[in-house]
């Protein structure tokens, strides 16, 4: 794990972070995110459907694979001194393959670079791709646009 000051984060440039650990994609968690949605389509939900659909059991959410981005970088880096942060946003992102119900899925991601922000804070890009044991495609590809805010002193 990478432990990274807000000012050293706004020098990175070219930043490889590594993969995070493997996060298992359970139906609990499926349910749970169509729930919070309100997307309850039977790909994702109803594992008996599923069965006889085209991938033989329920698959996540493509918005549930991308959203365990900010949970899994957590897993691969720690801004020390930051105080406050914001999603600023996304580039490029694919869904580039499905996630099936028990998959096991980390976070591969780097920083290419980053720049200082007139209100002080630090906006940086993410590369990322969300892989999936066992399978050459990634689940997810993309950026992600985040802000970080040094805490006060």
């Amino acid at each position: 794990m990478l432990h990274i000051t807000v000012a050293e984060l706004a020098a990175a440039a070219n930043l490889d972070l590594g993969a995070s650990p493997w996060l298992e994609l359970d139906q609990v968690r499926i349910d749970t995110f169509a729930d919070a949605t309100s997307d309850h389509q039977w790909i994702h939900v109803d594992p008996e459907r599923a069965a006889d659909g085209p991938f033989g059991r329920p698959i996540a959410h493509g918005y549930l694979t991308l959203s365990l981005v900010p949970y899994l970088l957590k897993q691969l880096m720690v801004i020390t001194d930051h105080g406050r942060g914001t999603n600023y946003g996304l580039e490029k992102v694919r869904f580039t393959s499905v996630v099936p119900v028990g998959s096991e899925l980390r976070l591969a991601a780097t920083i290419p670079g980053s720049t200082r922000r007139d209100d002080g804070g630090v906006q940086y890009r993410l590369a990322f791709r969300i892989e999936i044991l066992g399978q050459e495609r990634p689940a997810v590809v993309g950026e992600s646009i985040y802000v970080t805010y040094p805490a006060a002193s």
